[in-house]
């Protein structure tokens, strides 16, 4: 399996930033880690490997970059404004940085990315679709947490409201809505250990308000929150979308 990976100073983070790649050809995916984790940690974690068979046939190319935001948030680096202001950077860093790298590794290719990731990367697989969605067709989200105020004390800034499809796609209207209206997302999840169901769902009810097709898939009590069940949905719904 070929591997590569390139590394830059991003002006808009403030620091550097690692893009990873597995594949020779195919679908570009950008498969967002969890909260703190970087570019390889879905090959540590066995995912790649999980996606193999889709590799091995030419149908997907996988890329994954530092969760810079995910970091700050969870290891509470700087006050609540500050790591907002980095989500909603980090989100412009991958429109305007990853993007453009990932198609240029791709020999300049124009296919809509798919992108995908669990718990906080399910937020940012979904919030990139529904952000830029004249650059990715699809997002899977897996077991995923779509309300992150929790995790920045409650704080709430604009910040927050841009980078956060709960809170900005109810007033989403117009030509950025019509693109959209054009996209999918899956939203998977389990109801086994550290699983809460209900976030999917409230983030498929407001996407199903605005008209943007989307289905909720629950795998039931015997599915954790953990890499394992990952394992078995993304080279699920990679497969599907690639058909």
């Amino acid at each position: 399996m070929s591997k590569g990976w390139e590394r830059w100073h991003s002006d808009r983070l403030g620091q550097d930033v690692t893009l990873a790649r597995w594949g020779s050809y195919g679908r570009p995916v950008l498969v967002f880690p969890t909260a703190g984790g970087d570019a390889e940690e879905i090959e540590r974690e066995g995912l790649v490997d999980a996606c193999g068979g889709l590799l091995a046939e030419g149908r997907i190319k996988l890329y994954s970059c530092d969760s810079v935001a995910g970091k700050a948030m969870m290891m509470s680096w700087g006050a609540p404004e500050h790591r907002l202001w980095l989500l909603n950077s980090f989100h412009d860093a991958v429109r305007h940085e990853v993007i453009p790298a990932i198609r240029a590794d791709s020999g300049g290719t124009d296919a809509l990315i798919i992108t995908a990731g669990a718990s906080i990367g399910a937020f940012n697989a979904v919030a990139t679709l529904c952000r830029y969605p004249d650059q990715i067709g699809a997002a899977v989200g897996m077991s995923g947490t779509y309300d992150l105020q929790k995790f920045y004390d409650g704080v709430f800034t604009d910040d927050l409201f841009y980078a956060s499809p709960l809170h900005f796609l109810p007033g989403l209207d117009g030509p950025p809505l019509d693109l959209l209206r054009q996209r999918f997302a899956i939203l998977a999840t389990g109801e086994g250990r550290w699983e809460t169901a209900g976030y999917s769902w409230r983030m498929a009810d407001v996407l199903g308000a605005k008209g943007v097709p989307n289905r909720v898939d629950n795998w039931g009590p015997d599915w954790d929150h953990l890499w394992p069940t990952w394992h078995r949905m993304l080279p699920q719904y990679l497969d599907e979308l690639t058909r």
